[in-house]
């Protein structure tokens, strides 16, 4: 098959065998690797260990509200990448669990990649307009919306936003600072 420069499906010669966006974004391409790998390494590098972040001897109520507030901060700053594992679970954990969210983004996915393909074969043009890759992905999402109104997809983001708020939210607040951090954090009186 022959393929177009610049097409988001086409491998080139020595990289690795996953099509498409995915592998652009996620596979090497030279020495520094994909944008999505190097950011996902970046945070698991970045991620405090799950032992210290789950230790039961360092949550209490916090004292008053002040101190409420300095520990949601800090531990914002300090648990950030492991914040973001946690979403990313629960938005995992959300697809695996729903089948027909399952079935809906593989409608999306599967539109998307029909679309392309007619696009490879000649040049899609509506109201005299050619339809650029954005314009594409939008497509496929209006193709799709139905499936995902019917599998439920709005109520699956409010629950991931939900759970996420409620499990990050509890942890920040009720995770004691460490003694470096309380130090840092106490302001004099004027």
């Amino acid at each position: 098959m022959d393929t177009k420069t610049g097409d988001p499906f086409s491998m080139e010669p020595g990289e690795p065998s996953a099509a498409g966006l995915i592998g652009k974004l996620w596979f090497t391409r030279g020495i520094s690797g994909g944008v999505a790998k190097e950011w996902f390494e970046r945070r698991r590098l970045a991620m405090r260990p799950w032992v210290s972040f789950v230790d039961q001897r360092k949550f209490s109520k916090p004292r008053n509200f002040g101190e409420l507030c300095q520990r949601v901060v800090r531990n914002l700053d300090t648990y950030h990448s492991n914040y973001i594992f946690i979403f990313l679970g629960l938005i995992l954990y959300c697809i695996i669990s729903s089948p027909m969210l399952l079935i809906a983004l593989a409608v999306f996915l599967g539109a998307f990649y029909i679309i392309h393909l007619k696009s490879l074969e000649s040049k899609l043009v509506v109201f005299g307009r050619e339809i650029t890759g954005a314009h594409q992905l939008s497509l496929a999402g209006a193709v799709s919306f139905p499936v995902f109104w019917l599998a439920g997809a709005g109520t699956a983001v409010f629950w991931v936003l939900g759970a996420t708020l409620a499990v990050i939210g509890s942890h920040a607040a009720f995770r004691e600072l460490d003694g470096a951090d309380m130090e840092e954090l106490i302001m004099e009186p004027v």
